[in-house]
């Protein structure tokens, strides 16, 4: 529970609670209290280009909203956080290849979630199949797969380190499309993830640039 009071203090602390924003707590426990008493909270670090860069923002909003829909556990995974908070430090810093990083985070971010998709470093002529979450050599019958344009990008991605983001070389369209199919396969995998919302944003967004 955040105790923020009106004026000046009201506007900046809700200032701090911004799309993805990293943030330090200082804070009461106590075991006979379910919610419990924050006494301080802070940006820590600060961005110096996520909330001012409009691509950037979008991506926030749009990454924002996939992981509140997918992460449920309240125990500590440590590797997950870290990998999170290593990514958007490095995004907010990075030019170079920052209309992809969405992409590139949605896919590595299937490896802590437990459904990492199986496409090899070198990927064969092919689509990626959805549902068995792998490359296969035919289209399947029903609708959940990437055509094989999006299936070989899909592999540059799985292959890429973070710092490598503008080897990614692709279309917009391709990307928008890539994006659709990234949301698609988490919603095959999470029942109650329904529509995301900001992903019209985030298009509208790329369709300008």
């Amino acid at each position: 529970m955040l105790n923020i009071s009106q004026g000046k203090k009201k506007a900046s602390r809700r200032g701090i609670l911004q799309p993805l924003f990293l943030t330090e707590l200082v804070f009461y426990h106590k075991d006979t209290r379910e919610v419990q008493h924050i006494r301080e909270i802070r940006n820590q670090p600060v961005y110096q280009n996520i909330p001012y860069d409009v691509t950037k923002s979008a991506q926030a909003l749009f990454l924002t909203e996939i992981l509140n829909k997918t992460l449920r556990e309240e125990e500590s995974y440590p590797e997950l956080f870290d990998f999170i908070q290593n990514s958007l430090l490095f995004f907010d810093l990075t030019e170079n290849g920052k209309s992809n990083f969405h992409l590139w985070f949605l896919f590595h971010l299937t490896e802590y979630l437990g459904f990492l998709p199986g496409i090899p470093k070198t990927v064969a002529p092919g689509v990626f199949d959805m549902r068995k979450g792998m490359v296969v050599s035919q289209e399947p019958p029903h609708p959940f797969f990437l055509h094989r344009e999006a299936t070989e990008a899909l592999g540059i991605i799985a292959a890429l380190k973070l710092h490598e983001l503008e080897k990614l070389k692709i279309s917009r369209t391709l990307r928008i499309f890539l994006t659709s199919g990234l949301v698609e396969y988490y919603q095959l995998h999470f029942e109650h993830l329904g529509e995301i919302k900001s992903l019209r944003i985030l298009n509208e967004v790329f369709s300008e640039i």
